[in-house]
């Protein structure tokens, strides 16, 4: 299985979490999906979006900064 392929379903059971409304454990797999791709622009954002879910503001704008950074944006 290629490194796309796990990061992909990762962040599959992370959504699916998320829509579930189990915060916990959908941010344990957007985070080790950010193991495998730690630059992942929809990475960061679902990270985010959890995180402030979860009422943790502060670690969800630490996430959102990563949105920005040159290594996560197309040239």
């Amino acid at each position: 299985m290629k490194k796309s392929d796990d990061v992909l379903g990762l962040l599959e059971f992370g959504k699916k979490r998320l829509d579930a409304g189990d915060y916990d454990n959908a941010l344990d797999f957007f985070e080790q999906a950010l193991l495998i791709d730690p630059t992942n622009p929809d990475l960061w954002n679902f990270k985010g979006i959890t995180l402030r879910s979860l009422g943790r503001y502060d670690e969800a704008s630490v996430s959102y900064t990563h949105l920005t950074l040159p290594t996560n944006r197309e040239v």
